[in-house]
């Protein structure tokens, strides 16, 4: 048998995969060996021709995000960001399969791999045939995976049935693939395209929400909602204490700037706050240093967060502003009661009496201050129960508005 050779007649490719053949197709990564995924005889015949075992599944080249709903169950709102990302590109993303391809595609499982091609050719020969292409790269198992269409000719001429040449793959390396059946996502294979921008954008996916409030306002509550909610919550006032321990380049920074502030190893506040304290300009370079680091931390906690399957977070931090740095943007929701509820629930939280829980209420941000530097503001003037009811009511609605 003759290979069909061509740079230029997709029709004619997508024609041969039409009526069951084996095409070689490239694209930006190395060339893949074609064949109709719904074809039960094509496929086998692939899996012959490559001397593949039957248990390896195969992945399928499909021409867009659309076909992750059309092929696949439960698509978590990562893999459409995924999708949306680096589609057409260099990632493969695993998830459970509908059962619309022939059987042998799976390898057995439940699963199925889809990539989107990142070359014009291809895509045109997806687009004419309206169906997913089961394709592996175009070579024998064991063997160097083709960069060219020569060297797919070389390895399978007389055995395949059409060869489309779409020049050197840009890559030459196979795609990344990532396991977003069930949580945490593994990436099974790495591939041209990192782990760290994969986290990056399912990061991105995330709804976070930013919330803040005074003492005795009611936040702690509004937080166990989030939580119950699914959110991973991040108390940014405790990730600065850990990170005043754990990160030497904090520790750096702030004896760089403040002088000897450790003793034994730990943060002396109390020293940290003499030099701060009637120092405008050394209270702004405090707050540039730790913000900074904070805000790393909590970029590597969603990041994580998100690998892991998550899809909420939330952020308690006071300054929510200065947290943020400017980096990223979330719905910021205050919790504000009335000032004489605030005072009953300090006095009975911690033990002081009303003169201090009215002195601990009076220096921090009043009402108004919430009010215009946040997006959204929660009332706690009620009992705990219905407080509740109004946080998830609330959150159900805002998050709805944020998916």
């Amino acid at each position: 048998m003759n290979t069909y050779y061509t740079k230029t007649d997709t029709a004619a490719v997508a024609d041969c995969l039409r009526r069951g053949g084996l095409a070689a197709l490239p694209t930006e990564t190395v060339y893949g060996l074609a064949a109709d995924a719904g074809n039960e005889a094509a496929v086998e015949r692939l899996y012959q021709i490559k001397g593949r075992p039957e248990g390896k599944p195969l992945s399928l080249l499909v021409r867009g995000p659309e076909a992750l709903d059309a092929l696949c169950l439960r698509v978590p709102e990562g893999a459409r960001a995924l999708a949306r990302r680096f589609w057409p590109g260099p990632l493969t993303l695993v998830l459970p399969s509908r059962g619309l391809e022939a059987p042998a595609v799976r390898g057995g499982g439940a699963t199925l791999g889809l990539r989107c091609p990142d070359h014009p050719l291809t895509l045109e020969v997806l687009q004419a045939l309206d169906r997913p292409l089961a394709a592996p790269s175009a070579n024998r198992s064991g063997q160097p995976s083709p960069k060219t269409a020569q060297a797919v000719l070389e390895a399978v001429d007389g055995e395949i049935d059409a060869v489309l040449d779409g020049g050197p793959c840009e890559l030459g390396r196979e795609s990344t693939v990532l396991d977003l059946s069930a949580a945490p996502y593994r990436v099974l294979r790495q591939g041209a395209l990192s782990r760290e921008d994969i986290a990056e954008a399912l990061r991105d996916a995330l709804t976070v929400v930013g919330l803040t409030g005074g003492s005795g306002s009611g936040k702690t509550t509004a937080l166990r909602c989030l939580e119950d909610l699914g959110a991973l919550i991040l108390d940014a006032d405790q990730i600065y204490h850990e990170l005043t321990v754990e990160s030497a380049a904090l520790r750096e920074e702030l004896t760089a700037r403040f002088g000897p502030v450790y003793r034994d190893g730990a943060l002396d506040r109390r020293a940290l706050a003499a030099r701060v304290f009637s120092d405008p300009a050394a209270l702004a370079d405090l707050n540039a240093i730790t913000h900074k680091y904070v805000q790393d931390e909590i970029e590597a906690r969603l990041r994580a967060h998100a690998m892991s399957g998550g899809t909420l977070a939330a952020i308690d931090a006071i300054e929510l502003l200065n947290i943020e740095s400017g980096r990223r943007t979330w719905p910021k929701v205050a919790v504000t009661a009335p000032a004489e509820d605030r005072v009953r629930r300090l006095m009975a939280r911690d033990g002081i009496p009303a003169e201090a829980a009215r002195a601990r209420i009076a220096a921090q941000h009043s009402d108004e201050w919430f009010r215009e530097h946040c997006d959204h503001v929660l009332v706690n003037d009620g009992d705990r129960a219905s407080f509740e009811e109004k946080c998830k009511n609330y959150f159900t609605e805002v998050l709805g508005r944020h998916e």
